[in-house]
């Protein structure tokens, strides 16, 4: 099985980015699943439905959210019926929609997907990753060998602890939220592909992917600023993951990060 998961996809630039680097690294990779976090996909901060379905048109299978999940009301409904689209599992109560699930191929492979809330340096109080992400896990595992984890977190460390806590249970720990790719790529003892972080795939022009002026007004002002996304041009930057068919087990991991214009086809 083969796997490109891209990271946090940062506004029009980052949905462009997506459009203009999906067709090449498809003819690179062969991926059978094309994933992505998508909670910074509408106007830098949040998802809303005609922008996951332009994703989906692009050729995602599934999209994790984070922090910002519920940054735009209209996504409730949408998320109570299209499940491809994860809230973290882990948020307290019941929140809408869902945060894991099992996505199918074409050709008909299964991998189970899982979206995680971190809790270090967050003012929320999501539950435990670790032992609620674990449990469910292992309940995809009854049903497919192949199962990724997106982890939403600030700390590395947290991120880190969480990918040796699953080695062997899961496929792959992919980061995600920092939205400045790690050179940590590396595949774990128990056979479960783990980075720190995907990186971001929208404006790199910009302080992860807000408008140079507007962060810097807020840095040096410490008032409140409405942040938007810094026009392109962008970058796509994600991970390719191979995982053996026979046990669910990572075979390798490579990072990708794209800037420009896609060579001509």
């Amino acid at each position: 099985m083969r796997v490109l998961f891209f990271g946090d996809v940062v506004g029009r630039p980052g949905r462009q980015a997506l459009a203009a680097w999906i067709p090449q690294l498809r003819a690179r990779y062969a991926p059978d699943f094309l994933l992505a976090n998508a909670e910074n996909a509408a106007g830098g901060m949040g998802l809303v439905p005609e922008v996951a379905e332009e994703l989906f048109d692009l050729g995602l299978h599934g999209m994790t959210l984070g922090n910002h999940t519920f940054a735009k009301r209209e996504i409730l409904g949408y998320l109570e019926h299209e499940h491809r689209v994860l809230r973290p599992f882990n948020l307290p109560g019941e929140p809408p929609g869902v945060g894991s699930v099992i996505l199918h191929s074409d050709s008909g492979l299964a991998l189970g997907l899982i979206s995680l809330h971190g809790r270090v340096f967050f003012p929320s109080d999501p539950d435990d990753p670790f032992r609620t992400g674990l449990a469910e896990a292992g309940r995809l595992r009854q049903t497919v060998k192949a199962v990724i984890v997106d982890f939403h977190a600030e700390a590395t460390s947290e991120k880190a602890a969480l990918g040796w806590h699953l080695d062997g249970k899961v496929s792959a720990v992919v980061g995600t939220h920092t939205h400045v790719q790690t050179a940590d790529e590396r595949v774990l003892p128990g056979g479960t592909a783990y980075i720190t972080d995907l990186g971001m795939t929208g404006p790199f022009d910009s302080v992860i992917g807000v408008q140079v002026e507007l962060a810097l007004q807020r840095f040096l002002s410490q008032l409140p600023v409405r942040f938007a996304p810094a026009p392109g041009p962008a970058q796509a930057a994600g991970v390719f993951i191979e995982i053996a068919d026979e046990d669910g087990r990572a075979l390798a991991i490579e990072r990708f990060l794209l800037r420009g214009s896609p060579p001509a086809q």
